[in-house]
């Protein structure tokens, strides 16, 4: 039989719930309705879901702490679809920072969210089933580097603070959260956040290039970011994980 998408909806406005709920189950979905962060937790228990749309602006716990409680606990590997009613970019960034995989803002056309969840979904299913992600609050050292993912910042031998931009802080992570593995490109552009990365396609070498740059490696010996010809790229150094003093 074939498998059918469990989506869980998280929203303390009933009438959205419901409707964009009602939309899906037409559309061929598994729908679980949720009104706040409680009830999530306790549907969660007994529940197998596919992805988990969640709304930000939400009384108690909102969005974007639930979206790090998910990312940080047993739950962390299903796909979260962010729902915002703000015109300020911040929850947005904050969010995709945090794990979300994708946001849309209210109010929204029932078949643009239907597209984003499958759109989800499917790069979800690209990747291999044990890929991790470093929770937030650690720092991640290699080789002569540290990257402090409280602060966001990466810190050479000296202590001195290198600028990354959001695309290339993003791509690191996605290395140092997947060392010895090789990622090819359509991975690496899920990982990163899909539709909010400021790449497409093979332009993702020119991201990989401006990385190299930041981590001063010799292009044409490359210690950390290593090519692989024809199938994409590994991140070559060892990687230690610890608590961040920050």
């Amino acid at each position: 039989m074939d498998h059918v998408d469990h989506v869980m909806i998280v929203d303390d406005d009933r009438e959205i719930r419901e409707l964009a709920g009602n939309f899906l189950k037409k559309n061929g979905m598994t729908v679980t309705l949720a009104a706040d962060g409680r009830q999530m937790r306790s549907l969660l228990e007994s529940l197998a879901v596919d992805l988990i749309v969640l709304d930000i602006m939400m009384p108690g716990d909102d969005g974007l702490v639930l979206c790090r409680e998910l990312r940080g606990g047993k739950h962390r590997r299903i796909p979260i679809l962010l729902l915002t009613a703000r015109s300020d970019d911040m929850d947005r960034v904050i969010g995709l920072e945090m794990g979300a995989d994708d946001y849309l803002v209210k109010p929204f056309v029932a078949r643009e969210l239907l597209a984003r969840i499958k759109a989800i979904l499917r790069r979800a299913r690209m990747l291999p089933p044990n890929f991790q992600v470093t929770e937030p609050g650690r720092e991640i050292a290699f080789g002569e580097w540290r990257l402090d993912t409280t602060a966001r910042h990466l810190l050479d031998a000296d202590g001195t603070v290198v600028s990354l931009s959001g695309a290339e802080y993003r791509l690191l992570r996605v290395f140092l959260d997947h060392p010895q593995r090789v990622l090819n490109r359509d991975q690496l552009l899920s990982l990163t956040q899909g539709r909010d990365a400021d790449f497409f396609g093979r332009s993702i070498d020119l991201l990989v290039s401006r990385l190299r740059q930041r981590l001063r490696e010799d292009a044409r010996e490359p210690l950390y970011i290593k090519t692989v010809r024809s199938e994409g790229y590994v991140f070559s150094a060892a990687v230690d994980v610890s608590e961040s003093d920050r």
